[in-house]
This record gives C-alpha cells, sequence and structure tokens, in this order.
C-alpha cells in the first residue's frame, strides 16, 4: 500500500502542482514520474531513527522494501514514460489549466524567422550544444522543445528555437519542414523516437533524419526506421578523444629506447 502510494499518490501531487503553475499535462506527467520512488536517504534516515531509539528496528525492513519496490517500478515508468502517457492522457486533463498560462507566454514569445537547413528537436544537454555549434558555424538552424524554461534559456542566448511537441502532427506542420535539409532528434527513449518519425512521415518531410541514441539496440532500431544517421555521444566522444590522444602522441617524439632512466641512488 505504502509503495502503491509513492508509485501513484507523488506523480498526481506533482501533476497538481504543474497544473497550478501553468503547465500542460505532458510536462506535468513527465515531472511527475520522476519523483515516484523513495530516495535512499529515507534508508539512511529511518536507520538514524533507530539508532537514536525514535523509531522500532522493524521500520527499517518496511522502508527498504518500499524503496526497492518503487525504485525498481519507477524505472520502467520512465523508460516507457511515452507509451503510457498515451494510455493516460484522456484522464489527465483535470490536472491542466484552461489557459496554461506558463506554455503559452512562451509560445507568445514569436517564431524565428528564416529557413533552417536543419532542425533539432530535444534540447537537452547533447541537442543544445548542437544548437549552439551549428548556430556558431553561422548554419541556418532552428531548435525544437517542449519543455518552456529551456526555450525560454536558449531563446535569451539569441538562439532560434520554437517552442512545441514534435510528436504532434499539427505542430509539426507549423514548421518550415520543406526547407530542411535535416532533421536532427535527440529524444532519449526509441517509444518518443518512432511517434517522431511517424509524425515527421505524416508531415511529407523528405529530407534526411539523424538520430542520437543511448546505447545499441536503440541505435538498431533506428538504422531500422530508415534514419541516415545515427549519433551515439558516448562512442562518439571517445573516438574523438582517442584520435586527439593519438594525433598528439604522434606529433611528440618519443625518447630513444637505449636511453633508460635511471633512479638516483
Amino acid at each position: 500500500m505504502l509503495a502503491l502510494f509513492v508509485l501513484i499518490g507523488n506523480p498526481l501531487i506533482v501533476m497538481a502542482i504543474m497544473g497550478y503553475m501553468g503547465y500542460r499535462k505532458p510536462t506535468g506527467f513527465l515531472a511527475g514520474l520522476t519523483v515516484a520512488q523513495i530516495s535512499e536517504f529515507s534508508i539512511v534516515f529511518v536507520a538514524m531513527g533507530i539508532t537514536l531509539g525514535h523509531v522500532g528496528p522493524e521500520a527499517l525492513g518496511l522502508t527498504t522494501l518500499v524503496g526497492l519496490v518503487t525504485i525498481m517500478l519507477s524505472t520502467y515508468m520512465i523508460l516507457f514514460s511515452q507509451p503510457l502517457y498515451e494510455r493516460l492522457a484522456p484522464w489527465l486533463g483535470v490536472f491542466e489549466r484552461k489557459r496554461p498560462y506558463r506554455e503559452l507566454e512562451v509560445e507568445a514569445l514569436g517564431k524565428p524567422q528564416g529557413h533552417p537547413r536543419i532542425i533539432v528537436f530535444g534540447l537537452g544537454r547533447y541537442g543544445s550544444r548542437l544548437l549552439q555549434q551549428l548556430a556558431a558555424a553561422r548554419l541556418p538552424v532552428l531548435g525544437v522543445d517542449f519543455d518552456p524554461e529551456a526555450v525560454r534559456t536558449l531563446r535569451g542566448s539569441k538562439l532560434p528555437v520554437r517552442f512545441g511537441d514534435g510528436e504532434d502532427p499539427s505542430f509539426l506542420e507549423s514548421l518550415p519542414l520543406q526547407h530542411a535539409e535535416w532533421v536532427v532528434t535527440s529524444f532519449p527513449q526509441w517509444e518518443a523516437n518512432r511517434a517522431f518519425l511517424h509524425a515527421l512521415k505524416h508531415a511529407g518531410f523528405q529530407g534526411k533524419i539523424a538520430g542520437v541514441v543511448r546505447d545499441d539496440q536503440h541505435g538498431k532500431a533506428l538504422d531500422a526506421a530508415g534514419v541516415a544517421r545515427v549519433l551515439n555521444p558516448f562512442t562518439d566522444a571517445a573516438d574523438f578523444a582517442a584520435r586527439s590522444l593519438i594525433e598528439e602522441l604522434g606529433s611528440t617524439p618519443r625518447p630513444p629506447t637505449d636511453q633508460v632512466p635511471t633512479r638516483p641512488v
């Protein structure tokens, strides 16, 4: 019962708060899933209470059990957040204001002008850095994310960004896809990418698609879906680091093999 309260009650509380603050239900739902567990600090806190004699020893076993169950289940809830949201979306309208002003404020900031050659969907750490580098290279680029704070921050840095959901076909139709040569998706889950690719195809996009992946299984799924280029941040970073070290070592003269350093006597 306690585990169910944490798994269900905590997300509901967060969704209610996010709705009150003016966010739409997708934002509140995804934020709520991140708190659907108790942390390991709870176990430490209960252990301290037992040491001080404030609680009985049986509380530690109960807390540990609730922690293991909620951490395990919430992990899968986060991994499969997109299909979970699609199933629950019809009942989540109660957590959304009639006028979600916080996200409407971002939408009212206006649309970037021009015809981007590259559109980056998902402006997390990787996506925002990619957007910054492409913009610094003076390439016509556009970033898209449904996180209003990320959009507000990047727009404050004078970067061309739009607020919207890349999985919404009607929103995709409002983008200048006919001018884009490349679309880059940095969505972390395959389910989100699958819905995005379907919506992109429905919108009539004729260019090439690059996908950012976290593991080989995700990469194989994107490759099978017809993505032109698969980007793995971890593999690419390791390859770049290796090339840099090889170039550095190749440009540095090696000491003669007959000179063996000796330790002072």
